[in-house]
């Protein structure tokens, strides 16, 4: 039986266009994920009049593309082409990374490996998309609060496209994300606070540039999400059209989580895939937990999570404009939500290290000591198929590891 759809993923309809011999789907329209009124897509948008996210979508059917074409296409997101934006792609050849079988973890694990992403991270998938849209709408200058990794995927995708780029970081951010978007050309602000604060700061900067400033915050704009999207499709092709059983992701800001669903999504709305979805498991860090507490609680929105602390930074956000989309999707898919903590995500970071040859980021690690509880719980079962996500390479982490 088909479980019920997040309210969030509206209905598609337009038409496609040829270009040579491929059908690419067109761009219809951003509808708001709350009240679901529409924007014009070839206009910059940020958020909707309503403060929710905006998502992009498409006119899609099974004539849109064959999935075996895809074949012989670049190993990059944008193989996908049909399903983004149609827009020039500012790319570094993000994507297509690697899902690793992991057995000394699991007989049944993977771990899908995103450091090895340009920028070491999987944000370099949404900022390449988020970036060739804003460029393409007329974009120079861009702005992005972040906790490191975003800030370093904007500074190289801005690079790449000759735009300025502004970022805002806590002052106590690991140093090599620092020192990465510097040497990217970006205009560096650390400051005293939270990703939150940084948001407020990104904020007070657009208002009084005299020339203007685009916010690419995580969901305040439509298309750092599809660039997301596609570690589903990845996940997809690379287990043969049959998606696993439970996905394991480390949840900050949460634009992976809402990404991969509408992925799946729209791939059943392709014929490529059925109506099963994976259970999701979002992870957050004990010391910074809105989406698990909200969860355990029954709500549908979370509240701003009180002294966020955890040296995983990519999990240090207190506050997150896509909560109820999270939450949404977590329940449709018959998901969970749970914390570890950093004692225990860095433990794990270096048994999925040693274990998978991959070198995990502190939010990696943080999958592996949840999947582990749930397995011993009884909620994952021995013949389920696990998927972990390393969202980053540990390289960037060596302060929170090697104070361990």
């Amino acid at each position: 039986m088909r479980r019920p759809r997040p309210p969030w993923i509206g209905a598609i309809g337009g038409t496609a266009y040829d270009i040579g011999l491929v059908v690419y789907a067109v761009l219809t329209h951003l509808a708001c994920s709350m009240c679901g009124k529409t924007y014009d897509w070839r206009q910059l948008n940020n958020t909707c009049t309503c403060g929710k996210p905006l998502l992009a979508q498409y006119d899609l059917s099974p004539d849109t593309l064959d999935r075996e074409a895809l074949k012989y296409r670049d190993c990059t997101m944008w193989r996908y082409r049909e399903v983004m934006p149609a827009c020039e792609a500012i790319s570094l050849g993000e994507g297509m990374t690697p899902l690793h079988h992991s057995p000394r973890l699991g007989e049944r694990w993977y771990v899908k490996d995103e450091g090895v992403n340009p920028t070491a991270s999987f944000k370099a998938r949404g900022m390449s998309a988020a970036v060739s849209m804003a460029k393409h709408l007329g974009v120079q200058v861009l702005a992005a609060p972040s906790a490191g990794n975003a800030a370093g995927a904007m500074s190289a995708y801005a690079a790449k496209a000759g735009l300025e780029a502004h970022v805002f970081m806590p002052r106590d951010t690991p140093r090599a994300f620092v020192i990465e978007c510097e040497y990217l050309g970006a205009h560096v602000n650390l400051i005293d606070g939270l990703i939150n604060v940084c948001g407020a700061e990104v904020r007070k900067f657009i208002d009084s540039s005299p020339e203007p400033v685009f916010d690419l915050s995580t969901l305040k704009e439509p298309y750092r999400a599809e660039g997301k999207k596609t570690m589903g499709y990845e996940l997809a092709e690379q287990m043969e059209w049959e998606l696993p059983d439970v996905i394991v992701y480390p949840t900050g800001g949460g634009t992976g989580l809402v990404g991969m669903w509408k992925a799946f999504e729209e791939m059943e709305r392709l014929g490529w895939i059925g109506s099963k979805r994976p259970k999701m498991v979002s992870v957050q860090a004990e010391g910074c937990a809105p989406i698990v507490t909200a969860f355990n609680q029954g709500k549908r929105f979370a509240e701003e999570f009180p002294n966020a602390h955890t040296s995983a930074s990519g999990l240090r956000v207190p506050k997150a404009i896509a909560d109820f989309m999270m939450l949404d999707l977590i329940r449709a898919s018959c998901g969970t939500a749970l914390t570890v903590t950093d004692e225990e995500m860095i433990a794990a970071t270096r048994e999925m290290s040693s274990k998978t040859g991959v070198f995990a980021a502190p939010e990696g690690g943080a999958t592996l000591a949840a999947a582990k509880r749930l397995r011993d719980s009884g909620y994952i079962q021995p013949s389920d198929r696990i998927v972990l996500f390393n969202t980053g390479s540990g390289l960037k982490y060596l302060e929170a590891l090697g104070a361990q």
